[in-house]
């Protein structure tokens, strides 16, 4: 069983995709950027745009009738490295006993221009 995933607490989806997805008691979601739930983008430095895509990955998850207790693997895309220890410093304040399983990597541009992605799965109880 599939069951789409849709809030208006989090920024609606800008092409032809999903905020997430729900199979078999599992949520997968999309890469959450730093745009507000009104579609207004976080311009910040990537400490503020990192605590906003949590924002969204929570509202998400809340939808799926998850939360960050319940995330198994989480992907992160920053646009430099060098900025790893900011993400990772925010990071630790949403995962700091639960930890799940994470990727990081470099990636040469995300939409918006972006400084940071995450995209999350989870455990739906």
């Amino acid at each position: 069983m599939t069951k789409v995933v849709q809030t208006k607490n989090a920024p609606a989806a800008i092409g032809p995709y999903s905020q997430g997805i729900i199979v078999n008691n599992m949520f997968y979601s999309s890469g959450q950027i730093p745009l507000t739930a009104e579609g207004e983008l976080i311009n910040g430095d990537i400490k503020e745009q990192t605590h906003q895509v949590f924002k969204n990955l929570k509202a998400v998850l809340k939808e799926a009738g998850a939360s960050l207790n319940t995330v198994v693997k989480a992907t992160v895309f920053i646009a430099d490295m060098n900025q790893f220890g900011d993400v990772n410093e925010v990071y630790g304040e949403y995962f700091s006993e639960h930890r799940p399983a994470r990727s990081c990597v470099e990636v040469a541009r995300l939409p918006k221009d972006v400084l940071v992605e995450i995209e999350v799965i989870a455990l739906v109880k």
